[in-house]
């Protein structure tokens, strides 16, 4: 509880970031999850979503620090891999 109006306003604000955070990183979750499924399915179909689209996004969020930067390099990392493995073994 509060004291004062300042503290008051800072906990309104701290309430408002940090819904806006989850929402934010739950669709970041959502994206790398769909391109993680897509890598699973058939290479005859059209992934639902692509390395740029998911690395994009990555580097926006590790640039607004909504996950640390190098966390984000090490996804893109990982998710390249798994798309270079999957396309060595499509051969």
């Amino acid at each position: 509880m509060p004291n004062n109006r300042n503290a008051a306003k800072a906990d309104r604000q701290s309430q408002k970031r940090r819904l806006l955070n989850r929402s934010q990183h739950s669709s970041l979750r959502t994206l790398v999850k769909k391109f993680r499924t897509g890598l699973e399915v058939a290479a005859s179909e059209s992934p639902a979503v692509t390395l740029a689209e998911v690395s994009k996004r990555l580097d926006q969020a590790g640039a607004k620090r909504l996950i640390h930067p190098k966390k984000a390099s090490r996804l893109k990392s990982r998710l390249a891999k798994a798309q270079n493995k999957k396309a060595a073994t499509a051969k």
